[in-house]
């Protein structure tokens, strides 16, 4: 279909989420109002239909993104920043991404350009899994995808100067984790970012991609390369990395997916910020 009729019926799913409510809209509402408790409850609830509508058009986005040919997802990618990739000249680097509703599509329009490895979490329903995997894997026959919990495999990609898509901006929970602030909340922070850079000699290239108005398509932007990073403290270096986040939400908050619980993993003594989700017979 025409890239309008998709972006179009995309909408109206992502208002019918809306408006249909349930435990994902009242996590996003949750974290919207500890994230922004400056805007007013009007604003606030217009971001959140907007997120819906985000999240409707992200549902065929991952059509775009996994069977649309190179020459059409071109047409609607505009891609800044590639001369970072080029710069690495045989060192692996993190492509810092965050999750964007968007985040098919901006990979993709990356791998039509430069080839990229990717790391992910398996889906449960192994049918599902394997056309995940070979829909990421489609524009690139020099790709490869790693589990996150594959980290010999992703060090060795790295120290032989891979690029590795990698997405730090989510709640593993306590193991693999510090607490740190993610807009003014303590919030659990992956530590493997600067790990991953440490032990496999990479750089860390944030990584952002927004769906502009109008049907005009997609900018993907590859930002430079982190400074002075990582250092030797690991909250610092969670710091760093959440205010990096902070900012590439800021670009289109929107289109971010304020429903993952962000702050589900509290500090000891605080209490669960979510409510319980309720169980279906």
């Amino acid at each position: 279909m025409p890239y309008p009729v998709i972006t179009w019926l995309g909408r109206q799913l992502g208002l019918i989420l809306y408006l249909r409510g349930g435990y994902r809209y009242e996590i996003a509402r949750v974290n919207l109002r500890l994230c922004f408790p400056d805007m007013t409850e009007s604003d606030r609830r217009q971001l959140l239909r907007d997120n819906f509508i985000s999240y409707g058009i992200a549902f065929f986005e991952v059509g775009i993104g996994w069977w649309w040919s190179p020459s059409r997802l071109e047409k609607i990618t505009n891609v800044k920043g590639l001369e970072h990739i080029d710069a690495l000249k045989g060192q692996g680097a993190l492509l810092m991404a965050i999750h964007f509703t968007t985040i098919e599509v901006g990979a993709s329009g990356l791998s039509v350009r430069r080839s990229i490895d990717g790391m992910y979490r398996p889906h449960k329903n192994i049918v599902y899994d394997f056309i995940q995997r070979r829909g990421r894997l489609s524009k690139s026959l020099e790709a490869e995808v790693y589990t996150r919990n594959d980290v010999r495999g992703i060090l060795k990609a790295l120290r032989k100067g891979k690029v590795i898509w990698y997405a730090p901006d989510q709640d593993y929970g306590p193991k693999q984790s510090v607490f740190s602030d993610f807009f003014g909340i303590k919030a659990a922070s992956v530590t493997a970012t600067a790990k991953f850079a440490k032990v496999g000699d990479a750089l860390v290239l944030p990584f952002s991609h927004v769906r502009l108005a109008n049907n005009k398509g997609y900018s993907i932007t590859i930002h430079p390369p982190l400074e002075n990073f990582p250092c030797e403290d690991e909250v610092s270096n969670a710091g760093i990395i959440n205010k990096m986040i902070e900012g590439m939400i800021l670009e289109q908050p929107e289109q971010y997916l304020w429903a993952h619980r962000r702050f589900k993993t509290r500090p000891e003594g605080e209490p669960r910020l979510y409510p319980k989700k309720n169980k279906r017979r």
